[in-house]
């Protein structure tokens, strides 16, 4: 084999090795609290499929959850069947010790090829931005509505393991509760409990009991 050749394969195998490597997009970070945790996550009742998220109060007899980072204390169960739009996953800063991944995610028409085509998707630095040429697919206030970025803690291994597989394009189910983090510093992380909102604070915060590719 020519000189050439070799350095072919060498840049396949280590291309193959990176993938595959923790420093891979596929391979987001654990986060310690759910790193081979079996944790029990009481689930909140459940979205029809295709139905807009479905957010519940909270049972009385539900405790905070009681983590290394911080203490979650539920707002709001949170169930959704939604499009992934875009993935971030972050391994720098506080959220990071609970949060290894944002969904950026849509249901009703900011689920649709068509719509979605016209639309310029990224994240960055815990946010979720859209752009779009000329005009809009949809009214302005339809994409506030119906998409969101939301900050996903996982409540165990399983949880950690299936948002790891999570990709771009896919239909997912999350169980859960929306959450407000404290940690004994005062340092502290609330989510939005309303799908009407934009900018900062209109994220939700997720504490993950359970997250499926449909």
């Amino acid at each position: 084999m020519s000189l050439r050749g070799w350095m072919v394969l060498g840049l396949i195998a280590g291309a193959i090795g990176w993938w595959f490597s923790p420093a891979s997009p596929r391979a987001a970070p654990v986060p310690a609290h759910a790193s081979g945790a079996t944790v029990d996550c009481r689930q909140p009742p459940r979205v029809h499929a295709g139905a807009l998220p479905l957010q519940s109060d909270v049972p009385g007899s539900l405790s905070p959850f009681r983590l290394q980072a911080a203490t979650l204390t539920p707002l709001a169960g949170f169930s959704i069947d939604a499009r992934v739009l875009s993935r971030e996953d972050y391994r720098a800063g506080r959220e990071a010790d609970l949060s290894p991944t944002d969904l950026a995610l849509g249901w009703g028409r900011m689920r649709d090829d068509d719509v979605l085509s016209q639309l310029d998707i990224s994240q960055g630095g815990r946010f979720y931005s859209y752009r779009w040429q000329n005009e809009p697919p949809l009214p302005p206030a339809e994409i506030v509505r119906s998409s969101a970025n939301m900050h996903l803690i996982p409540a165990n291994a399983a949880a950690a393991e299936a948002l790891q597989d999570v990709r771009k394009d896919d239909r997912v189910r999350i169980d859960g509760w929306l959450v407000e983090a404290k940690a004994p510093d005062g340092w502290y992380w609330r989510s939005s409990t309303t799908r009407e909102d934009s900018g900062a604070g209109a994220c939700e915060v997720i504490y993950v009991c359970s997250i499926e590719r449909l």
